[in-house]
């Protein structure tokens, strides 16, 4: 049993009520390490610690070039590190190391990424309209900021979201789920050895009614970004809102993923199964509603039962394993309910549909890859985000319907299209509301395209230099260059 302690000020402290919880692994079931139960105040020592290193410590002194080089020390460590990182996810929230071990790795490239975009973050000279001023723009930070993040994908969402907002300027204080938090930690000890100075990344864990919402609440802290369900985004927000503070939310999909009879089948089958059974469905961009032209909507499902029914489910750290275990018992029974919640609806399970058991279930927390055809738009399989390893099958027969489907959702954060139509290919992504739009491929991302969704998937986006922007105030700067006073103090010039 491995005991953890918070991280705050570039030290590792114990939390102020010294109490701690214990961590489970998903696929074994057992517990195997303890995480400190930080509250708020843990939060106001990590505030106090980011607020001093981020407006009177060496950062704000270091010229923008060294802040770099540092950035790109910590990538560097990272990559290094990868797989002893990697190996902590899986056993945090059980998902496959083959995933996790490539996430980790391409984690490094945020912080080089950015590491080169820290001193390019130019303000302008305004050629303003009034002669005796000369007047110019600075982008300054936002503050310190307090990020949030998910189980599912830990260290890729805290690239996703610190390095932007430490290349801004900002000190960050992290508050990661309670179910997968020593990652985090981990990674927050590369940190100091980087020579990110103390204070500008901290580390509060805990559960969100007690550090989360002390985070939120907290007057020293400027900015809220989050990763997580759309209920728990809007909570924040409107909390956020009461203290007028910055928020960036990055919360649920019910993504649809369509595949036109024109389209290279092979290629959308394969497109199809990585959008919803990878990661074991959990993933905020699922491709967990199947759009299919009805003229292929036989074959196409053929060929995804025949896939399915090939995956291996087992010990996530096998690099042979398909499908891994659902991290939380919540999350578990969720998806077991939502598959009979489908089938009372009318929906047709053509293959998993049940717990799966056997040997290699030995946590009991595995779930069979689950098809269902016959699926409406309106049911609440295809409405409500499921996030697990279950596909609702939706048929059509024209493009306009196709996008009328997918567009029917209050959520927006990505869509597939799979089609060999040059026309179509430029004419979808323009019709289909959704943050990022996939054209003959799924899931892809990249530290250089910006990502977030519309409607209730979000507000804001992370990567690409659009999110230095999130961590950023513009301040406009006025100087006189007038000889002599105002003849009139009372008018304004």
């Amino acid at each position: 049993m491995k005991d953890y302690q918070l991280f705050i000020g570039g030290e590792c402290v114990d939390p102020v009520n010294g109490e701690w919880f214990e961590t489970v692994d998903p696929y074994r079931g057992e517990a195997w390490a303890r995480i400190p139960r930080g509250t708020a105040g843990d939060v106001d020592r990590a505030v106090m610690a980011a607020g001093d290193a981020m407006w009177r410590g060496p950062w704000t002194t270091m010229s923008a070039t060294a802040r770099g080089k540092v950035m790109r020390k910590l990538g560097d460590l990272v990559a290094e590190n990868a797989e002893r990182l990697a190996e902590i996810e899986v056993r945090d929230n059980g998902k496959l190391k083959a995933e996790m071990l490539a996430q980790v790795r391409y984690h490094s490239e945020w912080w080089w990424y950015y590491a080169g975009l820290v001193d390019k973050l130019e303000g302008k000279l305004v050629p303003i309209d009034k002669p005796d001023m000369f007047a110019f723009t600075t982008q300054e930070p936002v503050g310190v900021v307090g990020a949030l993040t998910a189980w599912n994908s830990p260290l890729l969402f805290v690239a996703w979201k610190c390095a932007a907002a430490i290349a801004a300027g900002c000190a960050v204080i992290v508050k990661p789920s309670e179910f997968a938090s020593a990652s985090t930690l981990e990674f927050a000890r590369l940190t100091r050895e980087a020579g990110l100075p103390d204070g500008m990344f901290n580390v509060v864990t805990g559960f969100g009614q007690e550090a989360g919402s002390a985070i939120v609440s907290h007057p020293g802290i400027d900015k809220i970004t989050f990763t997580g369900s759309d209920a728990t985004g809007a909570r924040i927000n409107e909390l956020a809102a009461r203290h007028l503070k910055r928020v960036s939310l990055e919360l649920g999909g019910k993504s649809p993923n369509i595949i036109f009879e024109d389209a290279d089948i092979d290629a959308a089958v394969a497109g199809a199964i990585s959008g919803i059974f990878a990661a074991t469905g959990q993933t905020c961009i699922a491709g967990s509603r199947l759009l299919l032209q009805n003229s292929i909507r036989d074959e196409v499902v053929s060929r995804l039962v025949e896939i399915a029914g090939s995956a291996t489910l087992g010990d996530p750290m096998n690099l042979e394993t398909n499908i891994g275990p659902v991290t939380t018992p919540a999350q578990y029974r969720k998806v077991l309910d939502y598959i009979d919640i489908a089938r009372s609806e009318g929906a047709r399970c053509v293959f998993g549909g049940k717990a799966a058991s056997g040997e290699h279930a030995v946590g009991g927390q595995f779930v069979e890859p689950t098809i269902f055809v016959d699926v409406t738009n309106d049911m609440r399989i295809a409405r409500e985000e499921v996030f697990g390893p279950v596909l609702s099958v939706i048929g059509f027969d024209t493009e306009d319907e196709a996008v009328q489907i997918a567009n029917d959702t209050i959520y927006g954060l990505a869509a597939g299209v799979w089609t060999q139509d040059f026309r179509r290919i430029l004419r979808l992504p323009k019709l289909l509301r959704a943050g990022t739009v996939w054209v003959n491929t799924y899931r892809a991302v990249s530290y250089m395209m910006p990502f977030g969704g519309m409607k209730h998937s979000g507000i804001g986006r992370e990567s690409g230099i659009d999110a230095v922007s999130e961590y950023l105030e513009k301040k406009s700067v006025w100087i006189s260059t007038a000889r002599d006073a105002p003849a009139n103090p009372f008018v304004i010039r």
